[in-house]
């Protein structure tokens, strides 16, 4: 019961912390050039998987585009609180690069600012000051958080009726429970050793949260397909959960080693050099952590994109060199998009490992007995 706790609690958090800054983030991040041969947008292609949107785009069939409408919640300061909906907004911007909403209300297209909510005001495009819309990263943590709350809560049932000298239990609860002490022998215990028990919940609830996340953004339909792992924010708050574990619960050698460690005097008086540097440590280890997920993971999701897109670049150079080319590199690239992929659910797993294993040795790095 503690495990599912922490559980809920993390996931809880991190829903209320997402929708704040995902819907500008990844967009943002978005790259300035377009590159368009014959009617083929590479940079929608490429980044329209990766980037967060007010609306989930499922696929095209013919001319007509399947999207999954999602609600936005946003706080304007001269109209007070509003509950629209991304399909009132036009789907194509205008010549201003606006798409036109309800109420004076535009989404801002410009690749600078693309995404933003604004407010007609007095003739003036005025950003909304609150905005916490349920985007496609949002709901893509929401069904990934009841995704893996089932995952808990029914291996946790099993436990509850069933004794510890009963025989272990088969299938899916099984599958669980054996994945369960694999991560707890394997990585939590060799790093904390008696407190393994302790911090257990934490990072367990964190490996198995980025492993169901990974593994969902490979797979290609909804409700998979959402690339959360690669929006920086969500690692950004992953690696933060992880700093405040480390150095709130970090003993007073901890401390005392940073500010003023065993070396020699001349290092740290008159000039605090080392304790500069491991000071600045604290800061060094959060931010590995952050910055090895999210690039690990969008890079994997846009170099398997990149393979497929080449069968459509080879087409497009038209003529009979066009034909001949794309002819030649449809197999190829599906066996690399093939192999890719596969690659992939290893890279779900390693990710997912590398950062509890992080994780667990910084916490135990904070845990410094006394020299005596």
């Amino acid at each position: 019961m503690k495990y599912l706790r922490i559980s809920l609690l993390f996931t809880l958090t991190l829903i209320f912390a997402l929708p704040a800054f995902s819907a500008n983030e990844n967009e943002a991040a978005v790259a300035e050039q377009t590159e368009e041969k014959e009617g083929i947008n590479l940079k929608e292609i490429l980044f329209g998987h990766v980037q967060d949107s007010y609306q989930w785009h499922i696929t095209d069939i013919g001319d007509h585009a399947l999207i999954i409408p999602l609600p936005m919640i946003f706080y304007s300061q001269h109209s007070g609180f509003h509950v629209l909906c991304s399909s009132q907004f036009a789907h194509e911007p205008d010549a201003n690069h606006l798409r036109q909403g309800p109420d004076g209300f535009f989404i801002q297209g410009p690749e600078d600012e693309k995404g933003r909510i604004v407010e007609q005001v007095n003739g003036e495009l005025v950003p909304v000051c609150f905005d916490i819309s349920i985007t496609k990263t949002v709901l893509v943590l929401f069904i990934n958080a009841i995704l893996l709350l089932l995952c808990i809560l029914i291996p946790a049932r099993w436990c509850k009726k069933h004794k510890v000298d009963d025989p272990a239990p088969k299938g899916f609860t099984g599958l669980v429970h054996m994945f369960v002490m694999s991560v707890y022998d394997d990585m939590i215990k060799p790093a904390l050793g008696d407190e393994a028990n302790k911090y257990a919940p934490y990072l367990l609830t964190a490996f198995f949260f980025i492993f169901l996340t990974n593994v969902m953004g490979i797979v290609p339909f909804p409700p998979g397909g959402g690339n959360l792992t690669g929006n920086i924010t969500c690692t950004m708050f992953l690696a933060l959960c992880t700093f405040l574990i480390v150095n709130v619960t970090g003993t007073k050698e901890y401390w005392k080693e940073i500010f003023w460690g065993d070396v020699p005097w001349w290092l740290k008086v008159p000039v605090p050099l080392m304790p500069f540097i491991e000071f600045f440590g604290i800061f060094t280890k959060p931010i590995a952590l952050m910055i090895r997920l999210f690039a690990n993971m969008l890079a994997g999701h846009v170099i398997a994109i990149s393979l497929t897109c080449i069968i459509f670049v080879m087409f497009a150079l038209g003529g009979v060199m066009g034909k001949v080319l794309g002819s030649f590199m449809t197999p190829v690239s599906i066996f690399l998009s093939i192999c890719m992929m596969l690659l992939e659910v290893l890279v779900c797993y390693i990710q997912a490992m590398v950062f509890t294993m992080l994780s667990a040795v910084f916490i135990s790095m904070s845990h410094v007995k006394h020299h005596g």
